[in-house]
């Protein structure tokens, strides 16, 4: 595996690679089992297989949730190097946005719904971070995890409106044994927290909004951000809650299947 921390050293690494397929799976690190689905995907799907480990500070709004995201660069190479990834890709925040860094891609409407409801400018910094990437790795194929639906939804977008030459392939949200979605954030529940948080996974498997608002207002400790049906590709039941100090996602898909 080789492990490459600037844009020149990653095209070096790639050119000799560029006459079959490339498949990027873009991550923030603290890797768990749901990514270790986009690296199989990935890597039963092309010849070469890419990961990015960045966490993104652009995604970000709020300095304290930056601080503690879980970093453990040595864990998530050893991850990706038994998953089978051909390179890896670290770079540092100024490789990505060096002093004057001042262009930004915002995907307006699918962006400002929902998350970016409550997280301002967040996919903003997604957008920006993923088509750097694209332009870096000129990836065949990139691979997303139906779990972030709407991130899935402006990354589709931003395909689409841009004309880049590039597939997306969704990969179904991996749970636990008790239904919660995988996440880096779950670390940081408590064991208390955890069982609440299950409310949410149990109230979108209703598949139904009224019924699902109802039981996740009936549960104890949790505050909801939001539960709405989103016109998605395919559409989804989508919500956000807060246990604690700690903001989960997740999502069911109502009709067709993930593509």
């Amino acid at each position: 595996m080789n492990l490459v921390r600037t844009i020149a050293g990653a095209r070096e690494v790639l050119a000799p690679l560029r006459s079959g397929s490339i498949g990027l799976v873009p991550t923030m690190g603290a890797l768990h089992d749901g990514h270790l689905a986009l690296l199989r995907a990935a890597r039963a799907g092309n010849e070469t297989v890419v990961m990015s480990l960045f966490v993104n500070p652009a995604q970000f709004a709020d300095a304290g949730d930056l601080a503690r995201y879980p970093r453990d660069e040595a864990r998530d190479l050893a991850v990706a190097a038994e998953a089978g990834v051909d390179v890896v890709f670290a770079p540092s925040h100024d490789e990505m946005y060096p002093p004057g860094f001042q262009t930004w891609v915002d995907v307006t409407e699918v962006g400002s719904i929902l998350e970016g409801r409550f997280r301002p400018g967040h996919f903003r910094g997604v957008a920006t971070v993923v088509l750097k990437l694209f332009s870096i790795v000129r990836p065949t194929r990139t691979y997303f995890g139906q779990k972030d639906a709407q991130q899935v939804e402006v990354i589709r977008t931003l395909i689409r409106d841009l004309a880049l030459e590039v597939e997306l392939r969704v990969v179904p949200t991996v749970r636990d044994a008790d239904g919660l979605a995988l996440s880096s954030r779950n670390a940081r529940l408590s064991p208390d927290e955890r069982r609440r948080a299950l409310a949410l996974s149990r109230a979108l498997a209703t598949r139904d909004r009224e019924q699902a608002l109802a039981e996740l207002a009936a549960a104890n400790g949790l505050e909801i951000d939001y539960l709405e049906v989103a016109d998605f590709d395919p559409p989804v039941l989508a919500g956000a809650v807060r246990v604690g100090s700690t903001r989960l996602i997740d999502n069911v898909v109502l009709e067709g299947e993930a593509q």
